[in-house]
């Protein structure tokens, strides 16, 4: 498998096919004229389904705590925690009703054929955009599924482009010699390109703009991925088929399972998502309809509307320059819905997969990234003619972390109050009673709270586990009854060890995106970092501070006891950040630990782009090794 190595990437792009993508004033609406327009469904029964429940649930705590607290005159500061319970408490609400009607939706579906196409073939674009990733683990992707979309009987036409954005020079020669590579040994009729940019503009949002405007108008369709992304190939030809029935629809978005989770963090979020994320996505696909979301990748679009409607502008700054719209997928997805297309789910699409940051230090880098990203959206929330549930998404992107310093918030005071109204933080180091009149949190009230907290948090797991045969999965392929049990347990009690230390670190980006301190986009570590005990002390020390305090407090019996779960993960945050990137495949008896099918029995894209993987990496070992 060798081939010679090429020089140049430009002349490996096919003739040129220029697409107008302009510019979108969000001052004011837009409405493309080539949209058919979106017919009307039953959608809003399902959003009364899911948001009526979080609304009433919110409520009756609401009142709960207001007459709780109201027994002595409700005070302002009380009246402000209320509140406070009330904004928490919604999203995790909201959360268990979508999961619910995930679960009933399912319930109600029955099996149907697979329906002949009735839609036109269309030309689609396979996009990858990368920069400085490992060049094997790419074009061995790339490989797999222009081999199974071969084999796969379609009249639809499919083109895979590699976008480089890559700076760094060996890194560049790998991947032109990959390319090579691949091209000497596909089919001629396999078309396969590979571009890289002189001058990374605008990070991916440029990468792709920059495709869509030279070579957009030969494409019908592009199906954007990212680097790490895999799919197969009839996952593929049925995301094109939705598309090609339904003229309306401008995306249409899969839900990406994870694979090739080793670590205990990756088979710890590998897990979740199989069990629990089906229903999610079909709860969210349920209520969302017409108006669902986009996240970036494996998804797949009509190459005209996004050109026409999609053009993404900068964002004012105080400074006064523009500023590039960083999580930009969200946006994407609204302002094509707002010039008339669909926006759509398709969550029971199998064989769309992405992979998994390996470590809690890996996870916590890329989210501080995501955050900065999210809290942009703020800013978006007044641009005209977006719908509702699009601005919903866009708000419910940056409330995911500012819920973060909102339980901070909420735990900060639940340790403030302590055991009782004579023996608390605020007493203890004032000597005096405080100007406020603090809420007393007795043995019964801490009792409800906490049971009432993780009910909630845990029920979304516990309808997942409970409809996995609706989703489509046998316990057979979890590892049998015993080993799905006992997955269940390990996913369920690690998830509550890493949940504090997660809120944490999230509260810490908040703030830093506040400050208006920027956090590099660097590209993602996809094998996982390796950290010594002092990177990780520096990376967790306000974590185990604060968990030292509580325990600490807890001892001198002025800190609540019922919180000794979260301050014992905090505590212990640098051996639980050792503990996540634990290799369990290095022993047979842990290789199998909290498995799921892709780990069971690999499906075939995934064995073959493993091989392909590695069989690339041998043929590159003789190049520069790329910089870290």
């Amino acid at each position: 498998m060798t081939a010679p190595l090429l020089h140049r990437a430009d002349p490996y792009m096919p003739p040129e096919a220029p697409l107008a993508r302009p510019i979108q004033n969000l001052s004011a609406p837009y409405t493309d004229a080539t949209a058919p327009g979106v017919a009307r469904t039953r959608a809003w029964l399902w959003r009364l389904a899911t948001f009526i429940p979080a609304f009433v649930t919110t409520l009756a705590l609401v009142v709960a705590f207001t007459d709780w607290f109201s027994s002595d005159g409700l005070t302002g500061f009380e009246m402000a925690l209320v509140a406070l319970i009330a904004l928490t408490f919604f999203w995790i609400s909201l959360s268990v009703a979508t999961v619910t009607v995930g679960v009933v939706r399912l319930f109600l579906a029955r099996p149907t054929a697979a329906a002949p196409r009735t839609g036109p073939a269309l030309d689609v674009a396979l996009l990858v955009p990368c920069y400085n990733e490992v060049p094997w683990d790419v074009f061995g992707n790339a490989c797999a599924m222009l081999e199974e979309l071969d084999a796969h009987p379609t009249d639809h036409r499919f083109t895979l482009f590699i976008l480089s954005d890559t700076r760094d020079p060996a890194t560049a020669e790998q991947e032109l010699r990959a390319f090579a590579t691949l091209r000497a040994r596909l089919p001629e009729r396999i078309r396969l390109h590979y571009r890289r940019r002189g001058e990374n503009i605008d990070r991916k949002v440029g990468n792709l703009a920059d495709w869509v405007e030279h070579w957009g108008g030969a494409h019908d369709a592009m199906l954007v991925l990212d680097a790490d992304s895999l799919m197969s190939g009839e996952a593929i030809v049925a995301l094109t088929d939705q598309l090609s029935a339904d003229p309306s629809a401008g995306l249409i978005q899969s839900v990406p399972q994870l694979f090739g989770a080793e670590t205990v963090f990756a088979r710890v979020q590998q897990f979740a998502s199989t069990i629990y994320g089906a229903v999610l996505a079909e709860g969210l696909a349920t209520w969302a309809d017409h108006e669902g979301n986009y996240w970036g990748h494996n998804a797949i679009i009509r190459t005209a509307a996004f050109a026409s409607c999609a053009g993404l502008p900068r964002l004012r700054t105080l400074k006064g320059d523009g500023a590039l719209i960083l999580s930009h997928d969200f946006v994407e997805a609204g302002l094509l819905r707002r010039a008339g297309w669909g926006v759509c789910f398709s969550p029971r699409i199998k064989g769309s997969y992405e992979e998994v940051p390996a470590t809690l230090i890996d996870y916590v880098i890329r989210d501080q990234r995501w955050c900065q990203g999210n809290l942009q959206h703020l800013k978006l929330l007044a641009s005209r003619g977006f719908h509702g549930v699009s601005r919903f998404h866009l708000f419910h992107g940056a409330v995911s972390y500012l819920l973060s310093p909102m339980w901070f918030a909420l735990l900060t005071v639940w340790a403030l109050i302590g055991t009782g109204a004579d023996k608390n933080v605020i007493r203890y180091f004032s000597g005096l009673n405080p100007q406020v009149q603090w809420p007393e949190m007795t043995a019964v009230h801490s009792t409800a709270l906490l049971v009432f907290m993780y009910g909630m948090l845990l029920a979304p797991k516990a309808l997942g586990a409970a409809a996995i045969g609706s989703a489509g999965l046998r316990v057979a392929e979890l590892g049998g009854p015993v080993r799905f049990a006992a997955s269940f347990v390990a996913e369920l009690i690690l998830s509550i060890l890493y949940a504090p230390i997660l809120m944490v670190q999230q509260t810490l980006a908040v703030l830093r995106t506040a400050l208006g301190l920027r956090i590099d986009w660097k590209p993602q570590v996809r094998a996982g970092g390796r950290y010594t005990f002092w990177s990780m002390l520096k990376f967790h020390w306000l974590e185990t501070l604060a968990g030292a305090g509580l325990l600490a407090g807890m001892g001198a019996g002025i800190v609540s006891p019922w919180l000794l779960p979260i301050a014992v993960s905090l505590a212990l945050a640098v051996p639980l950040s050792a503990l996540s990137g634990v290799n369990l495949t290095r022993f047979r008896a842990t290789a199998p630990a909290l498995g799921t099918p892709e780990v069971y029995a690999a499906p075939a894209i995934i064995r073959a782009a493993k091989a392909h993987r590695a069989e690339l990496r041998e043929t590159l070992r003789g190049l520069p090794e790329a910089a870290e």
